[in-house]
């Protein structure tokens, strides 16, 4: 059965991150992607130049014309902008009783601009963590979510992980990228099993809609297997994309990865 994934996310017109990201990613990993659009990001590689979120009425208006119509498999949620936002598909998603949620907590984008206002950072704490069956921080969102430094080592990413498991989610996969050393180190952990998933850094400036590709696809392969090892395959996708990032030619600034590396 070819799975059916909602991505619910933001815009990227140059194709690298947010919700055009995520269905190349889907296609890639054989699954069939649909999404709902929160925010109109005016973004390239170079940064984001502005963003006009949508409506949450009408957020919901999309989610249920979804839902309404079409089995739902899997849902990765993105980019919310707002509290209002995520009020929404909190609701939305725990009214049509969604499965497989995947919830990466998009704060920051890699040109460093806020893509979350302050006052969201506890409506996606409290309403949309809760209902994840993985929640993908990295390292900074982590510490958001928690109002906490940062870690100072993979000790600390550790006990990270633990905290963010007590606000509600089925698993943590905290992402390491942005520590330092020559090894990107994430943590998972499920309340039981703890795993860490160690790869080595790759020398590429394409870096652009990494964490956005690495949700989507464990969205796309959690409705086929079970989590840990949906896990595994999308970090191994993600590297594969990485690796191959500089076959494109994409922009002047961090470019895109080659999501279609393996096709």
């Amino acid at each position: 059965m070819i799975a059916n994934v909602l991505s619910i996310a933001g815009t990227d017109p140059t194709g690298g991150a947010g919700i055009q990201a995520d269905l190349k990613t889907f296609s890639a990993l054989g699954a069939y992607g649909m999404s709902v659009v929160t925010a109109v990001v005016a973004q390239n590689t170079q940064g984001v130049r502005a963003f006009e979120a949508l409506s949450p009425s009408f957020i919901t208006a999309q989610i249920d014309a979804v839902f309404d119509d079409v089995r739902v498999d899997a849902v990765k949620i993105g980019m919310v902008a707002n509290a209002g936002i995520a009020e929404a598909i909190a609701a939305a998603l725990q009214r049509h009783e969604a499965k497989h949620v995947v919830l990466d907590p998009v704060m920051i984008a890699k040109s460093g601009d806020r893509l979350l206002s302050e006052d969201a950072v506890a409506a996606v704490r409290d309403r949309l963590v809760p209902l994840a069956e993985i929640v993908t921080p990295n390292l900074p969102e982590a510490a958001a979510l928690l109002d906490a430094a940062g870690p100072a080592d993979l000790a600390g990413a550790i006990e990270m992980a633990r905290a963010l498991k007590i606000l509600g989610p089925a698993s943590v996969f905290l992402k390491g990228g942005h520590a330092e050393g020559p090894e990107s180190i994430d943590v998972y952990f499920d309340g039981e099993t703890m795993e860490t998933f160690r790869a080595a850094r790759i020398a590429t400036k394409n870096t652009h809609g990494t964490g956005c590709t690495l949700s989507a696809a464990i969205a796309a392969l959690l409705p086929s297997m079970p989590r840990l090892e949906a896990v595994g395959r999308a970090k191994t996708y993600l590297t594969g994309a990485l690796a191959a990032a500089d076959d494109l030619d994409v922009g002047s600034g961090h470019g895109p990865l080659h999501h279609f590396f393996d096709v």
